[in-house]
């Protein structure tokens, strides 16, 4: 998943995509070097960030996200308001990305049901102005994974088909930086739920943290990118169903490496006895594929998900 800022402000290329001509164009360059879904969203939430207008919100993504799907990509949109959502989904986006995982807006689990959109729900305790109050854990992955289980039974009750959703840790979101650290260790806990997993570490802070120099000084949003390549790599290996990042082609690579290992490690090993060369994995197939044919034909219904991923949880193993 590639995303495609059109705002101001985001914390790592604000402004750099904000006109709609430079955002579509910046996506277009996204899916070549190999998005499956481009995700568009017009309001950041940066920690600190205020909240834009609803019409300026819609002003910047729908005329992305209508041309965008225009040329066949399949859009998400970044939001958190139900009106945004339905006026989005009209304009061609296919996914919502929901970062408050319905809690911000409680018409949310309505517009999702009657879109039949797809829809990421993030684990989510507050806005981005007051969410760093928030991040106290007794354990920070059955905590997460509560909350995401108390959201999907809210989700269903508004009419939301299990089918529906993908789940999303919330890294960086009312999450210092090592309380990331054993959400992105334990996907399995989220595996546990049934439903693919979402994985967005892309230049985020706690990354900053862990590449600070000798000095201490954080590193930039940008000199990041190599180490959420390597997130999306073991990401992929524990079997997350997407990676979102926000530059494509070090991921998209990495994600390939991930199928390349797992798909090997299911096989007979070349050269044992009954084997030979031509035995090796031919395609690379693997938990985090996503068979797209059944959005690209204009179904409605959810792709098939491959959920082999799922494993037993680790027992109580202090974390």
């Amino acid at each position: 998943m590639g995303v495609v800022n059109v705002t101001p402000d985001s914390f790592s290329d604000g402004g750099e995509w904000f006109e709609p001509s430079a955002a579509v164009a910046h996506g277009m360059e996204l899916l070549g070097e190999g998005a499956d879904i481009l995700d568009v969203g017009g309001e950041s939430t940066r920690p600190g960030s205020v909240r834009v207008p609803q019409d300026q919100e819609l002003a910047r993504v729908l005329p992305v996200i209508e041309q965008l799907a225009a040329h066949g990509a399949i859009v998400s949109v970044d939001t958190t308001r139900a009106a945004v959502a339905e006026r989005a989904v009209a304009a061609g986006a296919r996914i919502v990305n929901d970062v408050s995982g319905g809690l911000a807006d409680s018409e949310m689990g309505r517009a999702v049901a009657e879109t039949g959109a797809a829809y990421v729900a993030m684990h989510w305790r507050g806005h981005a102005d007051v969410m760093d109050s928030l991040q106290v854990y007794d354990d920070v992955v059955a905590d997460v994974r509560d909350e995401l289980t108390a959201r999907m039974a809210a989700l269903h009750d508004d009419g939301v088909r299990a089918e529906q959703v993908v789940l999303d840790p919330g890294l960086g979101f009312a999450k210092a930086g090592a309380l990331n650290w054993p959400l992105l260790a334990h996907l399995d806990a989220l595996h546990q739920l049934g439903r693919p997993v979402l994985v967005g570490a892309s230049r985020k802070r706690f990354l900053g943290h862990l590449l600070a120099d000798s000095a201490g000084h954080m590193a930039p949003p940008r000199a990041r990118d190599d180490a959420t390549a390597a997130i999306s790599a073991l990401s992929a290996a524990a079997g997350a169903w997407c990676v979102r990042v926000h530059t494509v082609r070090a991921s998209a690579d990495a994600v390939k490496v991930a199928a390349a290992w797992t798909a090997a490690a299911a096989e007979p090993r070349v050269g044992s006895p009954g084997t030979s060369p031509q035995s090796a994995p031919g395609a690379l197939t693997s938990t985090v594929a996503l068979t797209t044919e059944s959005w690209t034909a204009g179904e409605q219904d959810m792709p098939t998900w491959q959920d082999s991923g799922a494993r037993k949880d680790d027992g109580g193993r202090p974390r």
